[in-house]
């Protein structure tokens, strides 16, 4: 009996295998051998080994690229976490009509990208948009937003923070609503209230939980690209033009094929090794 349970338990997770095999190792892998070829439609592949590679270093719009998509990860992960915690804790301590602003609170990230790109484009449109007319009528300056080059990386970190802060906040929210009650009986017993409580008591007991929103907020992030190529395509020029939105335009505009795989394959290492790292605090706190 406990021989055909086995079987049958492995036929079971056969299937989810199989989709893992398919749709993960097979195009990692595949992409890591396109990497490694100089592969330009119309013109002969030849192996190259690490060239492509070795090309990156030299290729300044790679770093610009590489830098541009650190700054997008880093502010928009760093506000999303600190904001969305905070609306969490706010959320929490509502009770009338807590239903209805969770629906609300879910409505932004459930909009498909092309949505929230196009209101963004509307919006932030620099002689019709609403955000200059708010500005002008508040007396204070107005911007191009996405078309200048020194606020469109920020734009589009204020465009991300805007549609999955919510996210965050939800996820905050079911960590809180899990915490032990008698921890903070015992807090008021000894006198520990208002902010302590929140630094020394609900803070850390959140860590695990601000931890996994930060490595789901982190794949999204790095991997950013949607609202990007709707909103600016890259531009004004190379303002906004993150690793992905490169790799992109090698692949399918120059039609550098191996290339674009090499600056693909860079761009998932990074995203593992962010995943790693916060798994790895993640399980630390836990334990």
């Amino acid at each position: 009996m406990r021989g055909q349970r086995a079987a049958s338990f492995e036929w079971m997770v056969l299937p989810a295998v199989a989709f893992v095999l398919l749709m993960v190792v097979f195009p990692f892998g595949y992409g890591i051998w396109l990497s490694l070829l100089e592969y330009k439609l119309g013109s002969p592949i030849t192996f190259v080994g690490l060239g492509n590679y070795a090309a990156l270093l030299k290729d300044e719009q790679f770093w610009n690229g590489l830098r541009l998509t650190f700054i997008l990860y880093l502010f928009a992960l760093l506000i999303q976490l600190v904001l969305g915690v905070a609306l969490g804790i706010f959320i929490h301590g509502i009770h009338v009509l807590r239903g209805l602003v969770r629906t609300v609170m879910v409505s932004p990230f459930m909009l498909p990208p092309v949505v929230i790109g196009m209101m963004s484009i509307v919006v932030l449109d620099p002689a019709m948009g609403v955000a200059n007319y708010l500005l002008k009528s508040a007396g204070l300056p107005t911007s191009h937003f996405l078309a200048s080059t020194n606020y469109v990386i920020f734009t589009v970190i204020a465009i991300d923070t805007w549609q999955w802060t919510p996210f965050v906040a939800l996820i905050v929210l079911g960590g809180l609503q899990a915490l032990p009650a008698r921890v903070y009986e015992a807090a008021a017993i000894d006198g520990a209230l208002g902010w302590r409580r929140f630094v020394y008591i609900t803070l850390p007991m959140l860590g695990p939980t601000i931890l996994t929103a930060a490595v789901l907020r982190s794949v999204d992030l790095l991997r950013f690209f949607d609202v990007i190529y709707i909103t600016t395509q890259g531009g004004p020029g190379f303002a906004s033009t993150t690793l992905n939105i490169y790799a992109y335009r090698r692949g399918f505009e120059f039609s550098d094929i191996g290339y674009a795989s090499a600056l693909m394959i860079t761009l998932s290492s990074i995203v593992l090794a962010s995943v790693l790292v916060f798994s790895q605090f993640r399980r630390r706190l836990t334990w």
